[in-house]
C-alpha cells in the first residue's frame, strides 16, 4: 500500500484542500497520515476523519519585530527534529503540503529523507513559508495563472485548488428550509471567513432594510459578531457558524458576498455563484487578498470593493448588477480552466511517489 503524509495548517484554508484530497487518495489505495501543530485548526478539523495525526512543535517565521522572533526560530528547529523521526517511522512514498508554518520542518524533513514532496499555493505570490518549502518540492501546484512566473518553470502547475465533494451536492431546497425561506426571493448569502469580518458585517448590516426589499440573506458573520437586535427580522438569518449545512446554504445562494481568501474564492468559483468580494486590506494583511480579488475581477469572475472604498451605495450597486448581470458571470466562470483540481493534484502526487 502506498502513503502519504499530508501537512498544513494555521487556517481552515490550509487544511479543507487536504480533507478534498482524501477520499480521492483511499479510493487509489493510500494510508494516509497527517502532520500539523499541537494547537492549530487542523487538530480539530482531522480529528473526526479516522486519520493518525501527528503534533510538532511549529513557530511563526515573521517579517516584522516581534519578541517571539527570539523563541520561535528553536520551536522550527524541534519541530524539524520530531518531523525526521515522523517520518522515519511513517516511510511515506510522498508529502503533499498546502502550506502554514507547521509544514516548513515537514517539508524541509521529507528533502533530509529523500522523500518526495508536492505543494500547493494558494494565493497569487507564494508566502514566506512555502517560499522556504518551495526549494525543496517537485512540484508546486497554483491556483492562479498569475503565480506562475514566481516559481520555478520545471516545478509550476496551475492546477486550481482542491474543492470538497459535498460542497458539489447541496440541496438548495434543504437549504431555503433550514433558514425558513421560500424561492419567492432570490438569496443573497454572505460570508466573512471563519472568523468574521466587522467590515463586512457593518456594511451588510448598514444597508440591510435596503437590500431585503429585493432579497432574502444569510449572514455568517462570525463567532461572537451576531447583531441581537436583528433577530426576528423578516427574510434575514444569521449564524456565527454553519458546518454540516454550508453546502446546501451554497446551494441556495443566487449571489454571494465574501472576502476574497483563496480557498473561499475557489469554492465560490467551483460553484459558479455570482460574488462581491471584499478583500482583506493591506494594513491587515501581506495584501494576497487583494491580488486575489485581482485576478478574479480581471477574469470577468467577480465584483470587486477593496475594504477602504466600501460605502452603503457602492455595495448595494454591486450586489444589484451581480444578481442582475449573474448570467455573464456563470458564463465566465464556466470558461475557468481551475477545474479538476482533485485530479490533477492527485495525478501529480502519484507522479512524484513513484519517482522514490
Amino acid at each position: 500500500m502506498k502513503k502519504i503524509v499530508l501537512t498544513g495548517g494555521g487556517t481552515a484554508g490550509h487544511v479543507t484542500p487536504n480533507i478534498a484530497l482524501i477520499p480521492e487518495l483511499k479510493k487509489q489505495g493510500y494510508s494516509i497520515s497527517y502532520i500539523g501543530s499541537y494547537e492549530g485548526i487542523e487538530r480539530k478539523l482531522i480529528a473526526d476523519l479516522d486519520i493518525p495525526y501527528y503534533p510538532i512543535s511549529s513557530g511563526k517565521l515573521r517579517r516584522y519585530i516581534d519578541i517571539k522572533n527570539l523563541s520561535d526560530p528553536f520551536k522550527v528547529i524541534k519541530g524539524l527534529h520530531q518531523a525526521r523521526k515522523l517520518l522515519k517511522k511513517i516511510k511515506p512514498d510522498v508529502v503533499f503540503s498546502k502550506g502554514g508554518f507547521v509544514s516548513v520542518p515537514v517539508v524541509l524533513a521529507a528533502k533530509s529523507r529523500k522523500i518526495p514532496c508536492v505543494i500547493h499555493e494558494s494565493d497569487m505570490t507564494p508566502g514566506l513559508a512555502n517560499k522556504i518549502c518551495i526549494p525543496c518540492a517537485n512540484r508546486v501546484c497554483t491556483n492562479f495563472p498569475e503565480t506562475i512566473k514566481h516559481l520555478p518553470p520545471q516545478k509550476a502547475v496551475l492546477t486550481g485548488s482542491p474543492i470538497r465533494e459535498e460542497l458539489f451536492h447541496g440541496d438548495k431546497e434543504k437549504g431555503l428550509a433550514f433558514c425558513g425561506f421560500t424561492d419567492e426571493k432570490p438569496t443573497l448569502l454572505i460570508i466573512g471567513g471563519s472568523l468574521g469580518a466587522v467590515a463586512v458585517n457593518t456594511a451588510v448590516r448598514s444597508i440591510l432594510p435596503k437590500l431585503l426589499e429585493k432579497f432574502q440573506i444569510i449572514h455568517l458573520c462570525g463567532k461572537g459578531k451576531l447583531d441581537e437586535s436583528l433577530n426576528g427580522t423578516k427574510g434575514y438569518v444569521q449564524y456565527e457558524y454553519i458546518k454540516e449545512e454550508l453546502c446546501d446554504l451554497m446551494a441556495a445562494a443566487d449571489v454571494m458576498i465574501s472576502r476574497a481568501g483563496a480557498n473561499a474564492i475557489c469554492e465560490i468559483l467551483a460553484l459558479r455563484k455570482p460574488n462581491i468580494l471584499i478583500p482583506l486590506s493591506a494594513q491587515a494583511s501581506r495584501g494576497d487578498q487583494i491580488l486575489n480579488a485581482a485576478s478574479f475581477e480581471k477574469a470577468g469572475y467577480s465584483i470587486v470593493i477593496q475594504e477602504e472604498d466600501v460605502t452603503d451605495q457602492k455595495l448595494y450597486d454591486a450586489v444589484l448588477q451581480a444578481y442582475e448581470h449573474r448570467d455573464e458571470y456563470v458564463k465566465a466562470m464556466k470558461r475557468s480552466q481551475l477545474n479538476n483540481s482533485i485530479e490533477k493534484i492527485v495525478g501529480l502526487i502519484n507522479e512524484a511517489a513513484n519517482k522514490k
